[in-house]
């Protein structure tokens, strides 16, 4: 029998940089509904529903007809809320963690770490990546930097560079933040020991590496931009207009 698929966007409203940031609009809808409306469009996903602790977003779920889950307010980090979801739906057995703030989040991104995962049925996680663009500074501590082996198989996350650019100019391979997990794997998640990589590089996907787990990487071509300030909404809507998503 194949596997079920789950999508779950966590949001929150409380945010110390961008506080009611799923709300905030682009255009005339609020940025969770262009982040449901396009991650639907996944062709893998067999389910979709916003998790949040906040009666604001849940009204605005409902009234785009998008399906959603009020979680606890005391969740210390994402996966907890993801990992309460989970618990919810026994019937998938694949769970996809796709973030509230990218608005303009490709379909082609969600099938590709669920596919890879499917094909992969032994590997707890998989995640994506995309190469860094020109623009792009790799010394930048918040452009997570991962490496991989010739079979997709992440080797570590880092917010340094890497790899050193010792000998000669390295490639560089920056980390999306999207995660899909075996169900029973996720589950299981907090019962993992924490990490000594996950506290001093504060990646909470180092945990799942540094106790053994297999953490496959799908190589995305391209990647739009997620919204962690007001400043980068603005580029979003800029964006939006261009691709005429927006007048």
């Amino acid at each position: 029998m194949p596997k079920k698929i789950l999508g779950v966007i966590p949001a929150r409203f409380a945010s110390t940089r961008f506080p009611g940031k799923p709300l905030a609009l682009i255009g005339s809808k609020p940025m969770i509904e262009w982040t449901y409306s396009h991650s639907k469009q996944a062709k893998s996903l067999d389910r979709l529903v916003v998790a949040t602790d906040d009666s604001r977003i849940k009204e605005a779920v409902l009234s785009f007809g998008g399906e959603v889950v009020m979680t606890r307010e005391d969740h210390e980090t994402g996966t907890d809320r993801i990992i309460e979801v989970a618990s919810l739906f026994p019937e998938y057995d694949v769970i996809v963690n796709i973030q509230g703030d990218e608005p303009g989040i490709e379909s082609e991104l969600i099938e590709g770490v669920a596919d890879l995962k499917l094909k992969h049925p032994d590997w707890e996680m998989t995640t994506a990546a995309v190469r860094f663009s020109d623009t792009e500074d790799p010394k930048d501590p918040n452009r997570v930097k991962v490496v991989f082996d010739r079979l997709s198989r992440a080797a570590y996350f880092s917010r340094s560079p890497i790899p050193a650019s010792f000998k000669k100019d390295a490639e560089y391979f920056r980390h999306l933040g999207i995660y899909c997990y075996e169900r029973s794997f996720l589950l299981n998640y907090n019962s993992l020991p924490k990490s000594d990589w996950e506290t001093v590089e504060s990646l909470e996907q180092l945990r799942a590496l540094q106790n053994g787990n297999t953490i496959g990487v799908f190589l995305a071509n391209k990647a739009n931009l997620g919204v962690d300030s007001p400043g980068d909404l603005e580029l979003v809507t800029q964006e939006f207009k261009k691709r005429g998503l927006i007048i």
